[in-house]
């Protein structure tokens, strides 16, 4: 049972790192746009093969 007494506090500062990583990517604007990397897969603009002669 003396383990829990490490284990609880460890568990709640893991989750509020997470919870604040979470926060930080809303507050920066990460998951503004999910619908234009769906559409720039599918175009042929930027092309990472080698354009032939």
């Amino acid at each position: 049972m003396d383990v829990l007494v490490y284990l609880i506090p460890i568990s709640l500062i893991l989750g509020g790192l997470g919870l604040a990583a979470f926060v930080w990517t809303l507050k920066t604007r990460q998951y503004d746009d999910p619908e234009g990397d769906s559409r720039r897969i599918l175009s042929d603009e930027y092309d990472d093969k080698p354009k032939s002669d």
